[in-house]
C-alpha cells in the first residue's frame, strides 16, 4: 500500500533515464513501494544554471498515477521504490 499525505500519494524515484526523441529531456520515473503506480516527470535541461534537484521521493495526486501492468517492471520498480525508501529520506538530492 501506498503511503498518503493530504490527498497524495508518495512515489519514489526508480529510474532517470534520457529521451530518445528529443534533445536535453530527461524522464523521471517514480514509483509507489509496491511497484503498481507509477508517476512520471519531465525535465527540459535548458541551461547549467537552471537548477531543480532531484529528489528521492515526490508526492503525487493519485490522478496523476498510471498503472504498471507488466509484472516484471512491477517487481523492478517495487525493489527500486523500497530500496529508495529504506536508504533515504524523501527530500534526499538524488
Amino acid at each position: 500500500m501506498s503511503d498518503q499525505l493530504d490527498g497524495h500519494t508518495s512515489v519514489w524515484l526508480v529510474e532517470r533515464t534520457y529521451s530518445d526523441d528529443e534533445q536535453n529531456l530527461i524522464i523521471l520515473t517514480y514509483a509507489t513501494p509496491d511497484g503498481e503506480q507509477y508517476y512520471r516527470k519531465e525535465r527540459a535541461l535548458t541551461s547549467f544554471t537552471d537548477v531543480r534537484d532531484t529528489t528521492a521521493a515526490v508526492n503525487a495526486e493519485p490522478n496523476n498515477l498510471g498503472t504498471v501492468d507488466d509484472p516484471d517492471l512491477q517487481e523492478q520498480y517495487a525493489a527500486e521504490a523500497q530500496r529508495m525508501q529504506e536508504t533515504h529520506d524523501p527530500d534526499d538530492v538524488i
